[in-house]
């Protein structure tokens, strides 16, 4: 077991509970267990070091934190509310746990105890904003209770999509800190400003919280939605100071900056003590089952981190386990409670489920229960994994790699929030990528996060923000240095579109319906679809429309809260699906088929007598049938076909061809072909996660022996976002080592035809099938003999519009979003010019 004890950083004393390290080592006592831990990492502990609050903070406000238990402030929570009341808009991009939301706090709760001592009107007010509804809730209760001591001159409240209609005048009339979320300031209080006028004149401050996790296209829709936000405050004559919290940024001042479309000074030395984290990167052994063409397949992520998750609450360790799916959340938790019956009932009731989709009564119970302690363990989906106060846990179990490294630092630093020891384990699937980071540990402990990927300009995001502005306030010229330089050029095709009309200065909405209605800022599609019980009537929960054809189609089995379902019928015109209470003894998985077209190559370079392209793609995509596959073992039990509409989705895509001589110099014949570019492809998807601040979930790939559009075998592989996300483009800019990485990969598996951990995929549209491992190394070795060096790659440049890199964190699976063949989650994206 290798270990690596790092002594960068000075020592603290130990807490006084259980060590990780002990933890730990119960885990690995089993038989077989202490094999299965690939690495070992030892971060030591930390002392903090103190400051003192600027003068200007009000002595009420020092007294409240005081009260909490807080004599005194980090040095780093002193320096960012001294840039927040100089005016300067402040990113904290420190670890978790190192007090971010009181750097914050403290000087937004003193400007606003200024602001009720004026004379008239409502006073000074801030606007809070976070990525989940949970974390927003959350952070209210954290609020009331710092600043009880400062009576009614401090008024939180929560508007969301659950706050009821009739609290809801009274949040825009008197609260003076509001908490919501992105989604609700694009449909909710920008079109409605005139209602929220007496809140924008007087704001302050806007706190941007978690702020790494607006990348991609959401961080885009996000970043627009900012600069509506200020341009409504300016029009009310109020200029607000933005304040960002990170725990796992790259350049966090770049990436804020983008984001806001301000300068942002940064905060990034931690001050605050850490406790112990010991990290164990665990690979399940392998089973005595054989999966598709005879390979030997391991035990899933999903049954070993179910089983640590048993033996952890069994000890009393309060733990959370991370998963990357909504079934998989459900399916840890219903074997969790399953073993843990059979030793002790009452501590089956101490474990649970905590995902998107439940009802907000739920959510709100789950978040009390787990804050409380009443919850031992939780299998929850990223949902939890922000800046919810769960401390007091002792250990994290990942299940698979989350997708970048800085959502693995995210999830792991939830536990030891309270300055104790952590245990994090990372527990990996049986993929090619997983496979490769816990045999290469250098891969995550030695590497910075990585970069986020933000294009506030990319058309398909600006065009309708555009449209949603102009109905808020009419766009003058003025107006385009705010929203960017692709701005000018789209006003006429947005114009030609007859959705703005030009009167003489200005540009006004056109259409009836409310131009915010138009835009998902998430990216979703459609409305949600209700899971309805069949023979009550009674509402379980909601499935974005995007994952719907996969994950609630006719027959797929459905889980909610410990309780399986079989779906009986899914009505996509009414958006809903009917369930019934079920005990099947296996779960579904879809399958699906994907083809592609070239739209426009943007940029095209010579690899060898091959060729290297980016551009823009139209991805078509079906459901056909799904999968009946046996609890635990994962046994395919069964195939029934779906008769289910096709989805299209126009994105950004990286692809290379091959040529005859190239494929005669590999010895590819034309009776492998296929498989040799159906393992490539596979493949390069599971390794570019490492090169493209993404995961699997965000893109998908498309392999073809003669593709129409380029007359040569190809390999595309794609954004599963409408008009692109960046990461499609990062691959195109570091093509040479991505594919460098993905023929090493496949080589140095030590399986004979190819498995789980090389080129087999546990989501491919066509049952992995063809595959050729030893054709798909042949293949790109003579692909990468070609390769042209960086600076060649780089030359191309980075096609006009495309995505601009600038900072990164992490990002969950989204629901049905693309992968080997995946479905795409969003529907068909506008014509050019790209409007609503």
């Amino acid at each position: 077991m290798a270990k690596n004890h790092r002594s960068d950083r000075p020592s603290a004393q130990p807490v006084s509970r259980l060590s990780p390290g002990t933890i730990l080592d119960r885990l690995a006592a089993g038989p077989s267990r202490a094999s299965r831990i690939t690495h070992t990492e030892h971060l030591p502990p930390r002392e903090g070091r103190h400051a003192v609050w600027p003068d200007r903070i009000r002595s009420e406000v020092i007294a409240a934190v005081q009260a909490c238990g807080i004599e005194h402030p980090w040095a780093h929570q002193a320096r960012a509310a001294e840039h927040a009341l100089d005016g300067e808009s402040v990113v904290v991009a420190t670890g978790t746990a190192s007090g971010k939301s009181l750097a914050y706090l403290v000087p937004v709760l003193s400007t606003l105890l200024d602001g009720s001592e004026a004379p008239n009107g409502r006073g000074s007010t801030a606007l809070y904003l976070a990525p989940t509804k949970a974390l927003a809730a959350d952070q209210c209760r954290s609020v009331k209770e710092l600043s009880q001591p400062l009576g009614h001159s401090v008024r939180p409240a929560v508007y969301d999509g659950d706050t009821p209609v009739e609290e809801r005048e009274w949040v825009r009339q008197y609260a003076n800190y509001v908490l919501t979320n992105p989604d609700m300031l694009h449909r909710g209080i920008l079109p409605s400003h005139p209602r929220w006028s007496s809140f924008l004149k007087s704001l302050k401050y806007v706190v941007i919280d978690e702020c790494h996790t607006y990348r991609g296209v959401f961080g885009s829709h996000v970043a627009q939605v900012l600069r509506r936000l200020r341009r409504l405050c300016a029009r009310y004559g109020a200029s607000p100071v933005f304040l960002l919290a990170s725990a796992t940024a790259a350049q966090p001042s770049v990436a804020a900056g983008r984001l806001t479309g301000l300068p942002v000074v940064e905060v990034a030395d931690d001050a605050s003590p850490r406790g112990e984290l010991v990290f164990a990167l665990w690979e399940p052994p392998l089973t005595e089952m054989q999966g598709e063409k005879g390979a030997p397949v391991r035990r899933t992520a999903t049954a070993e981190t179910a089983e640590l998750l048993t033996d952890l609450a069994v000890q009393g360790v309060r733990t959370v386990a991370f998963v990357r799916s909504r079934r998989g959340a459900e399916l840890i938790s219903v074997i969790a409670q399953e073993r843990l019956a059979e030793v002790d009932r009452s501590l089956a009731r101490r474990v649970a489920a905590y995902r998107g989709g439940y009802l907000p009564e739920e959510r709100r119970a789950l978040e009390q229960a787990l804050h409380s302690g009443e919850l031992l363990g939780l299998a929850a989906t990223t949902a939890l994994e922000l800046g919810i106060d769960v401390s007091g846990l002792d250990a994290v179990l990942i299940a698979g790699y989350p997708g970048t490294r800085a959502s693995l630092w995210q999830q792991a630093g939830r536990a030891g929030r309270a300055g104790q020891g952590a245990l994090a384990v990372l527990v990996a699937r049986d993929d090619p990528l997983d496979t490769f980071l816990v045999h290469h540990p250098e891969a995550l402990f030695d590497q910075p996060v990585e970069s986020t990927v933000l294009d506030p300009d990319n058309p398909y995001v600006l065009a309708p923000h555009l449209c949603a502005a102009a109905a808020e306030l009419p766009l003058t010229d003025e107006d385009l240095v705010l929203f960017g330089p692709a701005t000018e050029e789209l006003l006429p095709q947005l114009e030609a579109a007859k959705l703005l009309r030009r009167r003489t200065k200005a540009w006004h909405w056109t259409r009836r319906e409310r131009a915010a209605d138009l835009t998902d800022i998430r990216g979703e599609g459609g409305r949600p679809i209700q899971v309805v019980e069949a023979g009550t009537g009674r509402l379980l929960g909601t499935v974005d429309e995007g994952a719907a054809h996969s994950t609630v189609h006719e027959g797929a089995v459905h889980l909610h809260q410990g309780r399986t379902y079989l779906v009986r019928s899914l009505d996509l015109e009414d958006s809903v699906a009917l369930v019934e209470q079920a005990s099947p003894s296996y779960s579904t998985v879809a399958r699906d088929t994907t083809s592609i077209s070239v739209l426009e190559t943007a940029v095209e370079i010579p690899w060898g007598a091959g060729r290297l392209c980016y551009g823009s793609v139209e991805v078509t995509n079906q459901v056909v049938s799904f999968l009946r596959r046996r609890l635990i073992t994962g046994e395919v039990l069964g195939e029934t076909k779906l008769d289910l509409p096709p989805r299209t989705l126009r994105t950004r895509a990286v692809w290379w061809t091959v040529t005859e001589d190239q494929l005669d110099a590999a010895r590819i014949n034309p009776e492998i072909l296929g498989g040799a570019l159906h393992a490539a492809e596979h493949a390069s998807i599971g390794m570019l996660p490492l090169f493209a601040t993404c995961d699997r979930w965000d893109i998908g790939g498309v392999s073809i022996p003669l593709h129409p559009d380029t007359l040569l075998p190809t390999v595309f592989v794609y954004d599963g976002h409408p008009g692109g996300a960046g990461f499609a483009e990062r691959a195109f800019h570091t093509a040479r080592e991505w594919l460098t990485a993905t023929r090493q990969a496949i080589a140095s598996c030590e399986c004979d035809a190819g498995c789980p951990s090389c080129i087999q995929s546990p989501k491919c549209g066509n049952g992995n099938d063809p595959l050729h491992k030893r054709g798909a190394v042949r293949l790109l070795t003579v692909l990468l003999q070609g390769a042209p060096g960086e600076e060649a790659v780089g030359a191309g440049g980075a096609p006009q519009g495309s995505p601009v890199a600038v900072g990164d964190a992490p990002q969950g699976p989204r629901a049905g979003a693309p992968e080997e063949s995946g479905a795409p989650a969003d529907p068909a994206v506008p014509q050019v010019p790209p409007v609503p």
